[in-house]
């Protein structure tokens, strides 16, 4: 298994493996409807470049050019970044590759930075993960994205 940047021949395989996620992770947090709004409105190819190309960046973990998971963040000020996408196929979790992931992204980064990102208050494995990497809850805040959908989630950060 490796880890490397993805370019935007990389975004069919992203957003194929973030559908099989979602559905897979997400129903009992989310309705059926409001993850294929925001896979739609989140994951879709064209909306995979335009991140990669307003500066995003998204690491992937494959092997045999399987895709296994992924990573995307990007900075937001000069001392602070916004982790936007941490996802592992569900076979695959609680086998380290979350943390290689997030290890990776942070090797990347320069010292003395805050990271901020945003879990849905429900995604108790997520916030665990978060939790024992160093994340701690600065707020909760519901976040209305459309069509009568609310992201209902804690902002956490890590200095």
């Amino acid at each position: 298994m490796h880890i490397r940047q993805a370019t935007t021949d990389d975004c069919s395989a992203i957003s194929t493996l973030a559908h099989s996620i979602w559905h897979s992770h997400y129903p009992g947090i989310i309705t059926v409807q409001q993850i294929d709004y925001m896979l739609s409105k989140m994951y879709s190819v064209e909306k995979l470049n335009n991140l990669l190309e307003s500066g995003s960046v998204i690491l992937v973990a494959e092997e045999d050019e399987k895709l296994l998971g992924y990573i995307c963040f990007r900075e937001e000020t000069e001392n602070s970044f916004f982790l936007d996408k941490l996802y592992v196929d569900t076979a695959l979790q609680h086998k380290n590759l979350g943390s290689l992931l997030l290890e990776a992204m942070l090797s990347s980064l320069p010292e003395n930075i805050v990271i901020r990102l945003q879990v849905n208050r429900s995604n108790y494995k997520a916030i665990n993960f978060y939790f024992k990497k160093g994340f701690v809850i600065e707020r909760a805040e519901d976040f209305d994205i459309g069509n009568g959908y609310f992201m209902n989630d804690f902002v956490m950060i890590k200095k």
